[in-house]
Formats: C-alpha cells, sequence, structure tokens
C-alpha cells in the first residue's frame, strides 16, 4: 500500500513510495546458566534483550553479533535462529519486525552502546520487560522445557 508520493527532483514524475516494518534482530544470550539483558538508555526504557537494527548490507547474523557485542562486549558461539515476532503492535515506536536468535555468550559482560548496563538474570526471576520480550523470553523458557522431557 502507497503511503506517500514524492516528486523526482530531476523530472518531476511522481515517485510512489512504500511504507515497510523494519528488520531487527533480538538474542538470548546465555551465560552461566542465566540469560543476559541490557538496561535501555532511550526509549522506550527499561530491560530488554540484547539486539537492534539490521543496517544496510548486513546479513541477520551479523547484525546479532554486532549488536551483541556493542551492547553486552561478549563474543556470541553456537547463533541460531529461535523464531520470528512480527506483531505490528510490539515495538511502540513502529512496526519492527525481530528475527531472534539464540547463543552463548563469552567473554567479560558490560554495558555499552544504547544499554545503560547489561546484567545476568534466571529464567524464573526477570525484571518487566520492554517490547514483546516477556513473551519472547516465555517462548524460549517453554522450548526449554519440550527439550527436557
Amino acid at each position: 500500500m502507497p503511503t506517500n508520493n514524492l516528486k523526482c527532483p530531476n523530472c518531476n514524475a511522481t515517485v510512489v513510495t512504500y511504507r515497510n516494518p523494519f528488520p531487527t534482530v533480538d538474542i538470548i544470550i546465555r551465560q552461566g546458566g542465566k540469560i543476559v539483558l541490557i538496561e535501555r538508555k532511550n526509549e522506550p526504557f527499561g530491560w530488554a534483550l540484547p539486539g537492534g537494527f539490521v543496517d544496510y548490507g548486513e546479513s541477520l547474523e551479523q547484525a546479532a553479533l554486532r549488536e551483541a557485542r556493542e551492547e553486552t562486549a561478549l563474543e556470541l558461539k553456537n547463533l541460531r535462529q529461535f523464531r520470528a515476532y512480527s506483531d505490528p503492535d510490539r515495538d511502540p515506536r513502529q512496526h519492527n519486525i525481530s528475527l531472534v536468535f539464540t547463543a552463548d555468550g563469552e567473554g567479560l559482560l558490560c554495558g555499552g552502546d544504547d544499554a545503560g548496563q547489561a546484567r545476568l538474570f534466571s529464567l524464573d526471576e526477570l525484571p518487566q520487560l520492554c517490547f514483546d520480550h516477556a513473551k519472547i523470553l516465555d517462548d524460549y523458557r517453554k522450548m526449554q522445557v519440550a527439550k527436557s522431557l
């Protein structure tokens, strides 16, 4: 569905543009039997999974590795796709589609970039989370339980 019409600066022809969702990644990083969460410096404020927007020319995997490094200082091992989350209301800022990865984190955990701090949490003792990250971690917890049966 076209959202607005722009004019070409050279020929003045109408150029139809489309408003599309933005691709993002989130990462469930395991370290020491716990999950890494970051406290966001930017709105919406609160705790969240590490992650962010995919840069132009970057693969989803590259974005996950970069975001983890920027926000947690951790290197990722065993990076695996978990699930995609696409509810248009999952982010109050705009329609973002996230591919969620799981990985093991290696190194010294330290918040950076737009993360005020980074900490380890047990899946059973999570703080209130931004976006749909509580649902993501609930889905992850259910998958872990199903694997152990």
